[in-house]
């Protein structure tokens, strides 16, 4: 098994360095354009959705990223310590959002719950979120 764990400040400008470092860890899978473009897009929302509605937009708070990939199958956890959401199953029906900027739309869990092949969410008010996710990658 292969693993890595990175935390970085909870700013958006953070979020191309999230993804591309996920995709430079999957790089010993060879995974094909349309898996690392699906895998990016998980990325980018779990993070965003830590950033935004957890942290508030708080440039002092940590997100952490933990990959593993064992054989073909990789697993990524985003963590934050955070708000955490109080209704779990609310998040997940499109559109529902926290946010009332009307910039977020409410699509982020369910754009990762269609790529992944498993999606968890774990949260606790005021205590934090963790997303856990897991895709098998073709070309493993």
């Amino acid at each position: 098994m292969n693993m890595m764990e990175v935390s970085f400040s909870a700013s958006l400008d953070n979020e191309s360095f999230a993804r591309t470092t996920v995709a430079a860890f999957l790089t010993p899978l060879n995974p094909t354009i349309d898996e690392i473009i699906e895998i990016k897009t998980i990325v980018s929302e779990a993070i965003s959705n830590a950033i935004i509605h957890g942290y508030s937009l708080n440039p002092d708070c940590q997100v952490i990223i933990k990959m593993t990939i064992e054989e073909n199958i990789m697993t990524l956890i985003v963590q934050d310590f955070g708000k955490g959401i109080a209704d779990v199953e609310a998040v997940k029906k499109p559109f529902y959002s926290t946010a009332k900027d009307g910039e977020h739309i409410g699509m982020g869990i369910s754009i990762i719950e269609s790529l992944a092949d498993s999606f968890e969410i774990e949260s606790v008010i005021n205590i934090g979120t963790k997303y856990i996710i897991t895709k098998k990658l073709n070309n493993g």
